[in-house]
């Protein structure tokens, strides 16, 4: 089934009695080729660049509650490529790459909107710092542009310009960037792969992973054990918990990143924009509603919810950015699980068992890569080589000394 403007016409004058399900719901084999564990935007990724581009076949995607039910559904939808180190900006500039060419690929309309970003400036070293990214980012590939104060008051005049502490001085730009509807991402990337022969099998938690002689030889479920040849996991905020079953302990630690969603109010804010001095970022949906965040929860926690301390500071964030929030009411709040690792930066690896491969450690940074970290994990799974992009992503770099700190606080993921 394919979707179009014919067929959506079709089917409203029809009743809409046409439309079937998006995927299968089958029951698991035996025994694959590949298993991925995790039904997230990495997962099925994966899943549908293994089926897709390295012509992969007996795939299954394992997922413990229903598809799309963890971080991929509960985030704020934005989507960038405006990174400074060389470990991390090719990786991102990749992704936005697939992103722009995303919908057209598996004809599933995910709302991918690049409406921009901009990262303002609220100092004159915060402009040396951004006037270097915006630099690397055009060494790679990507676009930026580097705006003064004129520029921003073009572009959001209503902006609190004349904050005493916090003044705007300009901004990094990059207009590429923007939001795409998180729901329409998981849903089409599930759709392409189903079409492509992957069974994604829902409500089947891995419990064990069984290992003889140093190679993985599939997983227990709770829908039974299935065989494999090959394990990706992909789980996101529970890579810690679910690769200590295989008896690894990762660098990595799990905490609660909160986001908002305000009322629904007229459009003012056409792009994505984040307060430099301070972790804010703000977009508003299609329905009018401000979504924004901001910080971690400072503690260890495996629960999809957050704390107040948190909710304040985001707010607070956002009245030094834009006073005329102040009287718009929160509609709704939510948490997501995030698996900091030690440098902020993502793990795409081999582990020490042979066969178990390693998808983790993105930190606030999985959304915008979903694409390019399912394409390079597939590229792993398939080829058991790194892609070009994710070379630097070796989950043994923190033993080697060559870390990856884009925010450049140390081993404290907590802080990045």
């Amino acid at each position: 089934m394919r979707f179009s403007a014919l067929r959506v016409f079709a089917e409203a004058i029809t009743g809409h009695k046409g439309w079937k399900p998006l995927w299968r719901n089958p029951e698991p084999q035996a025994s694959y080729d590949y298993i991925i564990v995790g039904g997230g935007g990495h997962g099925l990724a994966t899943a549908y660049f293994l089926a897709s581009q390295f012509r992969q076949a007996r795939i299954a995607v394992l997922e413990k509650g229903w598809i799309g039910s963890g971080n991929i559904g509960r985030n704020t939808t934005i989507i960038r490529s405006n990174y400074l180190l060389p470990g991390n900006e090719p990786f991102y500039e990749f992704s936005m790459k697939l992103w722009e060419n995303m919908e057209q690929e598996f004809n599933f309309n995910a709302m991918v909107s690049q409406r921009g970003i901009l990262n303002l400036i609220h100092s004159d070293g915060q402009r040396d710092a951004y006037r270097r990214r915006g630099n690397a980012m055009l060494l790679a590939g990507a676009d930026a542009e580097l705006l003064d104060t004129a520029g921003v008051r073009a572009m959001y005049p209503w902006l609190n310009f004349e904050n005493a502490r916090f003044p705007i001085k300009g901004g990094l730009l990059q207009r590429r960037a923007g939001t795409a509807r998180h729901d329409g991402v998981v849903w089409g990337y599930a759709r392409g792969a189903d079409l492509l022969g992957v069974d994604l099998i829902q409500n089947c938690e891995v419990t064990g992973f069984r290992i003889e002689n140093g190679r993985v030889q599939g997983v227990d479920t709770s829908r039974g054990y299935i065989g494999a040849k090959k394990v990706g996991v992909a789980v996101a905020g529970s890579s810690g918990r679910v690769m200590a079953k295989a008896g690894l302990r990762l660098p990595i630690e799990s905490h609660v990143l909160q986001a908002f969603v305000s009322e629904g109010l007229k459009p003012v804010i056409d792009g994505v924009i984040t307060f430099g001095a301070g972790h804010f970022y703000v977009s508003q949906s299609d329905k009018g509603g401000l979504v924004f965040g901001g910080d971690i929860d400072g503690y260890n926690s495996y629960a999809q919810r957050g704390n107040l301390p948190v909710v304040e500071d985001v707010a607070e964030g956002g009245m030094a950015l834009m006073p005329a929030i102040g009287r718009a009411r929160l509609l709704r709040m939510w948490g997501g699980i995030m698996d900091m690792s030690m440098d902020g930066s993502p793990i795409i690896d081999r582990t020490p068992v042979e066969g178990l491969y390693l998808n983790a450690g993105w930190c606030y940074g999985g959304f915008k890569a979903t694409p390019a970290s399912g394409f390079s994990f597939a590229h792993l799974l398939a080829t058991d080589r790194p892609h070009d992009t994710a070379a630097a992503y070796r989950l043994d770099r923190f033993g080697r000394g060559h870390v990856i700190d884009e925010k450049g606080v140390g081993a404290q993921p907590n802080l990045h």
